[in-house]
């Protein structure tokens, strides 16, 4: 089964249901109805009731709700609500850190989307991926320099940021999960840091990225788009394969076998092509 395709996780404040579907018709692949970092301490269960009304009222919409981490006093209840709304498509964990979290909130028999953004989180990555019921990983970037004691921007940073994105790669393909989510890029006006960002996520083998405002997913959409030229070549590979059932052939003087059709499928996929 093709997985689904996610090159943009869009965040709304809960807080803020009026803007849950300007965020709906941004274009992005979900969009992310948050009750963590947006919403301040005493708006907790007034923005977790502003979403149950939202939910009530749109029975045909499909979100992914950030709940609170499993350490806060409304962990409990973001998972009550969001297990009595069938238009949450996923819950995304925030501070995941142990396969006993993700199970606690998989109890809600909803697809656990866990975000690794401490150090704990990240040692614990392979049992994380592995637990049942997770969906695919997200890397919490800022939160996991914020609890490494990183200084932003600089190449030491870089280096060890790196390195936690490799782990939640690198786990998420062992477990066989959809293609991970790489952390937010703070630069809201910075369109040319955003297109960078995306285009070394793409690169680094992410499936896409969390944003936080919706003049960031058409940048992210065309990094992760691949050329014209790439998707016509990947078409003609698949066309061939198909046609000839041959696991080896020649198309345009180059040997195409099993490594170059598989390639040729991701690329088509990561289209939202069928191959």
């Amino acid at each position: 089964m093709m997985q689904t395709v996610v090159r943009t996780a869009l965040f709304v404040p809960a807080s803020r249901p009026e803007r849950i579907p300007k965020a709906l018709a941004s274009g992005a692949d979900t969009v992310i109805v948050d009750l963590e970092d947006a919403v301040e301490h005493l708006a907790k269960d007034s923005a977790r009731e502003a979403l149950c009304d939202f939910l009530g009222t749109n029975p045909g919409v499909r979100l992914w709700v950030r709940i609170n981490d499993a350490s806060t006093a409304w962990h409990d209840d973001d998972l009550k609500a969001c297990r009595n709304h069938p238009g949450v498509a996923a819950i995304v964990l925030p501070k995941a850190e142990t396969q006993a979290h993700v199970r606690h909130a998989a109890q809600a028999g909803i697809d656990i989307v866990p975000i690794l953004e401490t150090a704990d989180g990240v040692l614990n990555a392979a049992e994380i991926a592995a637990t049942p019921g997770v969906q695919r990983l997200a890397f919490g970037s800022l939160d996991y320099g914020l609890d490494l004691g990183l200084t932003s921007d600089s190449d030491g940073a870089g280096v060890v940021l790196d390195h936690a994105r490799v782990q939640v790669l690198l786990r998420s393909r062992s477990a066989g999960l959809a293609p991970a989510l790489d952390g937010v890029f703070p630069g809201v006006q910075d369109t040319a840091g955003m297109q960078a960002a995306a285009c070394r996520a793409r690169d680094m083998g992410f499936g896409g990225m969390l944003c936080i405002h919706p003049a960031q997913v058409g940048i992210i959409h065309r990094a992760f788009a691949p050329p014209a030229a790439d998707l016509e070549w990947a078409r003609r590979v698949v066309a061939v394969h198909r046609d000839s059932g041959a696991g080896t052939f020649m198309l345009e003087g180059k040997m195409v076998d099993a490594p170059v059709i598989a390639r040729a499928r991701q690329l088509l996929q990561r289209a939202g092509e069928q191959s």
